[in-house]
């Protein structure tokens, strides 16, 4: 290396000699260039050695803040372009829920203290639904049932019993939260025509919990048919500022300061439970809006690779958390399985629906009769005003031809001052000319309830009103016709339980350990992780064809019927087994 030699022209004191300076040339720093996706150059670090983060675990604990404020800005504006997308759908159902007849109306038209009743029909329809649907849905001894794919063996009928006694032993005893939000869920879903369930471990309970979720905080986009394709499901939490901190505590989100939570802007279906509930929100009453949204992202530094390294542009996805109140983005984590080539998204939600309706969300009452309901409402309270007026008459009284306050209308048992001349008392009143609750109008009533019952509640015709003695034939076409409504119904209910006990039995395998065992009544029992495989598939126990311990009973008996008129050709003994386990389901 050349050196160069300077010398000094100001020796130091009592130097002899002058002083040689040996200047060195810096040494040059060796950088390494990266190429990010887009082809700009990277210098001095590797974005995926500076993201080397466990898969599963939360990312937005390394992403940069302006990839954090982008994605909660994008999302953000995504929710509230799904949200306006489902405004009519939405006002039907908050308005509907009036009908419900839970808080009478004070009303002063057409005078002080007029009818504000409401008809029971639709609430009569719900509560029947309601009662009939949850002893079928979640009978005693517990609601899954389970069957073995492929082919029987002695090993696969164990492993299915252990699956089976602890999947109830979870739903019945463990999971407290199932049974009254089943309950809920049950009573809510006639009426908006859709619920959702979600099925997660949650870590701030320490296991597996299944949620009841309102139509009302879980959007999706406009374009969704069902909940397996839609590029993006958003789910809308409240949430206390002790919980959230519990898991920002746990590590479950990010530890980022977060300023107190804004006032809460209710929606028309929250305000309008409030009211008919009687509840309002205090100063105290804060929470935090979270909205959790599963949606597929392109991510810089956890891009898509093929397998020869290049990036493959493809949107994966994820589970993004953010705080709508600070528009904090509070976690992100891969929603999907590592080993997975097609990267397909883990399901979390199940849908129930009442009605399948035109689009995503399901058609309730409210939105099949609710304009029936509103009509004989209307006409019950015009019946009530009728026999009122009529009861108690009201009119003018004669004093001069001076009729005081003539904007006010009379009220009932009124006899209001009029100026007149003399003359006979009798002509001194004249009552107004109110009549009688109209006939015609009561049977105009008579005719919309039949019509909203008929709908509603088609799950009663047809039962108990046949012929004893009718032939076999016979009582079951009568029995299949009167019942078609509500026979739908549960399938479709059958059907999404199916779907819960899936990702149910998923996320137990995804969250127990080797080994779990539990202690039940008279002993104590075990249950594998190796046990929740593809080899047993989890079902409800209900069957999706019979709804009711009535149309049990009465299918029992009628083959029974059938048995006798030829029992040369039948096994009786399998009739009257069937017969009595037909008649005791119930107890089980």
């Amino acid at each position: 290396m050349a050196v160069d030699r300077q010398v000094s022209p100001f020796p130091g004191p009592g130097s002899a000699a002058p002083v040689d300076i040996e200047l060195l040339p810096p040494e040059e720093e060796i950088s390494e260039v990266f190429f990010d996706q887009d082809g700009s150059a990277v210098v001095g670090f590797n974005p995926e050695e500076e993201y080397n983060i466990p898969f599963g675990e939360n990312i937005a604990d390394v992403l940069e803040d302006r990839v954090l404020a982008k994605v909660s800005g994008e999302l953000r504006h995504s929710y509230e372009e799904d949200l306006r997308s489902r405004d009519d759908w939405f006002t039907t159902f908050s308005k509907g829920l009036e009908l419900l007849g839970i808080k009478t109306e004070d009303r002063s038209q057409p005078f002080a203290g007029s009818s504000g009743v409401f008809h029971p029909l639709l609430a009569e329809a719900v509560t029947q639904f309601q009662s009939q649907t949850y002893k079928e849905l979640l009978p005693p001894g517990g609601p899954v049932d389970t069957q073995v794919m492929g082919k029987t063996t002695d090993p696969k009928i164990q492993q299915a019993n252990r699956v089976k006694n602890f999947m109830n032993y979870q739903l019945t005893y463990k999971m407290q939260e199932y049974d009254p939000e089943m309950d809920q869920l049950l009573f809510y879903l006639p009426l908006s025509g859709s619920a959702f369930k979600k099925i997660y471990f949650d870590p701030a309970v320490g296991r597996v919990v299944a949620r009841f979720i309102k139509s009302e905080d879980l959007v999706v986009p406009y374009y969704a048919v069902d909940l397996l394709t839609s590029p993006r499901i958003t789910h809308v939490i409240h949430m206390t500022d002790n919980d959230l901190r519990k898991l920002q505590l746990s590590g479950f989100y990010r530890d980022v300061d977060m300023s107190p939570p804004s006032n809460i802007q209710q929606t028309e279906v929250e305000a309008k439970i409030d009211e008919l509930e009687g509840k309002s929100r205090t100063i105290n009453d804060e929470e935090y809006t979270l909205l959790e949204v599963h949606v597929e992202l392109d991510l810089e530094g956890f891009e898509d690779y093929d397998p020869e390294g290049e990036p493959t542009g493809l949107a994966l996805p994820y589970i993004v958390t953010i705080c709508l109140d600070t528009n904090q983005v509070l976690s992100i984590r891969q929603n999907y399985v590592q080993t997975d080539p097609m990267r397909k998204k883990i399901e979390y939600f199940a849908h129930y629906k009442f009605l399948p309706g035109l689009g995503f969300y399901g058609f309730g009452l409210i939105h099949m009769i609710g304009g029936v309901t509103r009509s004989v409402t209307a006409l019950l309270r015009q019946l009530i005003d009728a026999g009122t007026l009529s009861n108690l008459p009201a009119g003018f009284k004669s004093r001069g031809l001076n009729i005081q306050r003539t904007d006010d209308p009379l009220q009932p048992g009124e006899w209001r001052d009029v100026d007149a001349a003399g003359g006979n008392l009798r002509d001194s009143f004249l009552p107004l000319p109110y009549k009688e609750p109209s006939a015609t109008l009561a049977n105009l009533l008579g005719t919309l309830v039949e019509s909203g019952q008929r709908f509603a509640s088609g799950m009663d015709q047809g039962i108990g009103d046949g012929n004893q003695n009718a032939p076999v034939g016979t009582t079951v076409a009568l029995l299949e016709k009167g019942l078609k409504v509500i026979s739908a119904i549960h399938k479709r209910l059958h059907y999404a339980q199916r779907i819960e006990f899936k990702i149910l039995k998923r996320v137990f395998g995804e969250s127990l350990p080797p080994v779990y065992p539990y202690q039940v009544q008279g002993g104590e029992e075990n249950v594998f992780q190796e046990d929740f495989s593809n080899d047993v598939d989890v079902v409800p126990v209900s069957d999706p064809n019979i709804f009711s311990s009535t149309q049990r009973i009465i299918l029992a008996q009628t083959q029974l019927q059938l048995a006798q008129s030829a029992p040369e050709l039948h096994n009786m003994k399998e009739a009257y087994r069937k017969n009595v386990s037909g008649a005791e389901y119930s107890r089980y």
